[in-house]
C-alpha cells in the first residue's frame, strides 16, 4: 500500500479528487454535534477541513470536536472543489494525527488592539493580515529583482557599516568599530555611485537605519531601501524608470496575489488604475501655491510633511511626481537646476491615497569643485569624502539616482495602516 501523499494548501488544485495528507495548524473551529469544520492554515494558505461523525471513528470526531486554536496536526482526506469558499477547495477529512498540542493560545478570534498585537508578534504572524501582506511582500522583493535585471541593472551591496554620513551625521546610529567611530548606513547610494562609474547601473537592495525621532507610520529606524544609481542618464529618463518600476511591481501583485489582496480587503481594481503611466507632473513651486490657496501655513523653502503630501495627492488619481525642490532642504549631492541656484534637479513620487513619498530621486552634481563647495557647506569632512570627489575627477558622466522605501510601498499596495519590516 502507498504513503498517502504529502501536500500543501497551495497545491490543492492539483489534487481535486485525491487522498492527501496535510501538515497543518488549527486556525479556528466550529461545529454542531455532528459536523466540525476545521479552518488549516500551512504557512502557503488556507483551507477548511470538513469531519463529519458518520462518516469517521468515534476518536477523529472527539479529536476534532476537542481541539484547541493552533494545535499542530497531519490532517488526511480528500480533496474535493468548494464553489462556496473563497479559496474553491476544501478537505473531507478522514483522520487526523495530533503532532503539537496547544495551551492558552493569547489571540483569540475577537478583536485586538494594535499595541497587544504587537506585543504578541511573535505569534501574530501565523494570522491572515500578517500571512497576506507578507505574502506580497515577498512576490514585491521577487519583482524589484526581475525588473532590475530586465532594465540591465547589476546587483552590488553595501555596507551596513559606514564611517562617512551621506545626508548629515544628526541622523545616524554611532557604532564604535574597533577603535574608530562608524554608523549603521543610512543609504548605500554613494557605494552605488561608485559603482554606476564601473557598470553603467547598479542597485543596492538592504537594511537602513534612521534616528530621526518620530512619532509617524512614515519614518522607521530600521527599513529595507533601494538605492539605484544610473550613469549616462538624467532625471526625465530616471523618471520613466520609476514609473515602469511602480507599474511592473503593481501588476505583479494584482498577477499573483490576488487572493491576499481580497484577504486584506483591498479593491484590486483600484490598484490596476495605477499601472498606466506617465503619472502627473507638479512643481514644488505649484504645490506651494495650491496649498497656500487652500488654507496651509507653509512658506516657500518648506519641506512637506504628512498633511500638505496627504492633500496633494488627493488632487490625483494615480501617483504623481513633486520636482524641484528648494536646494536649501535637500542633501549635497544634487545638481542645481539649470538657470536657478534655489532648486535642485529632484523629484518624489507621492502614492495616491496619502500614503506618501514611495520613490525619491535626483540628478547627481558632476562638478568637482561646487561639489566639494557643497560638502564644505554642509559641515562634513572632505578628507572622508575624497574618494567620493575622484568620482567626479576621473571620467565623470551625467549620472541619476532613485531610492524607493520598500515599506512603503507595501503599505500602499496592501492599504494596511501598520507595516513593520
Amino acid at each position: 500500500m502507498s504513503e498517502t501523499k504529502l501536500i500543501r494548501i497551495e497545491d490543492a488544485a492539483d489534487n481535486v479528487g485525491r487522498d492527501v495528507k496535510i501538515g497543518c495548524w488549527l486556525r479556528v473551529k466550529r461545529g454542531s454535534g455532528k459536523i466540525v469544520f476545521l479552518q488549516l492554515r500551512d504557512g502557503t494558505g488556507f483551507m477548511q477541513g470538513v469531519v463529519v461523525k458518520q462518516e469517521v471513528d468515534a476518536d477523529t470526531f472527539d479529536i476534532a470536536d476537542h481541539m484547541r486554536q493552533e494545535t499542530s496536526f497531519y490532517a488526511y482526506g480528500k480533496i474535493n472543489e468548494d464553489s462556496r469558499s473563497k479559496f474553491g477547495y476544501e478537505l473531507a477529512v478522514s483522520k487526523i494525527e495530533i503532532v503539537g498540542e496547544s495551551e492558552d493560545y493569547p489571540i483569540t478570534p475577537k478583536e485586538h488592539g494594535t499595541d497587544f498585537l504587537f506585543d504578541e508578534r511573535h505569534l501574530y504572524l501565523r494570522h491572515q493580515k500578517p500571512f497576506a501582506t507578507l505574502r506580497i511582500r515577498d512576490e514585491v522583493i521577487r519583482a524589484i529583482y526581475d525588473f532590475f535585471y530586465q532594465e540591465g541593472f547589476l546587483k552590488l551591496d553595501s555596507p551596513v557599516l559606514t564611517d562617512s554620513a551621506p545626508e548629515g551625521t544628526t541622523e545616524l546610529f554611532p557604532v564604535k568599530y574597533f577603535d574608530k567611530q562608524a554608523y549603521l548606513s543610512q543609504t548605500g547610494q554613494l557605494y552605488a555611485e561608485a559603482g554606476a562609474m564601473a557598470f553603467g547601473r547598479v542597485y543596492d537592495f538592504g537594511p537602513t537605519f534612521r534616528a530621526e525621532k518620530s512619532a509617524t507610520r512614515r519614518h522607521l529606524t530600521e527599513f529595507w531601501m533601494i538605492d539605484a544609481e544610473m550613469a549616462w542618464m538624467h532625471q526625465d529618463q530616471s523618471l520613466a524608470v520609476q514609473e515602469r518600476l511602480i507599474a511592473y511591481l503593481i501588476k505583479r501583485v494584482l498577477d499573483n496575489r490576488q487572493s491576499e489582496l481580497k484577504m486584506l480587503g483591498r479593491d484590486p481594481e483600484k490598484l490596476a488604475a495605477y499601472i498606466n503611466p506617465p503619472y502627473p507632473k507638479l512643481t514644488y513651486d505649484e504645490a506651494v501655491k495650491i496649498l497656500q490657496k487652500n488654507g496651509f501655513d507653509i512658506d516657500w523653502g518648506t519641506d512637506f510633511g504628512s498633511p500638505e503630501e496627504t492633500f496633494l495627492a488627493k488632487q490625483f488619481k494615480t501617483p504623481f511626481f513633486i520636482t524641484g525642490f528648494p536646494k536649501a532642504i535637500k542633501a549635497f549631492y544634487m545638481k542645481n537646476f539649470p538657470g536657478r541656484d534655489d532648486i535642485v534637479v529632484s523629484a518624489d513620487l507621492l502614492a495616491p491615497e496619502g500614503y506618501g513619498e514611495i520613490i525619491g530621486g535626483s540628478e547627481r552634481n558632476v562638478d568637482y569643485q561646487s561639489l566639494r563647495q557643497r560638502i564644505i557647506d554642509h559641515k562634513l569632512d572632505l578628507d572622508e569624502y575624497n574618494w567620493y570627489l575622484d568620482l567626479r575627477s576621473t571620467a565623470s558622466v551625467p549620472h541619476s539616482r532613485l531610492w524607493f522605501g520598500s515599506g512603503r510601498f507595501i503599505r500602499f499596495v496592501t492599504g494596511e495602516e501598520h507595516i513593520r519590516e
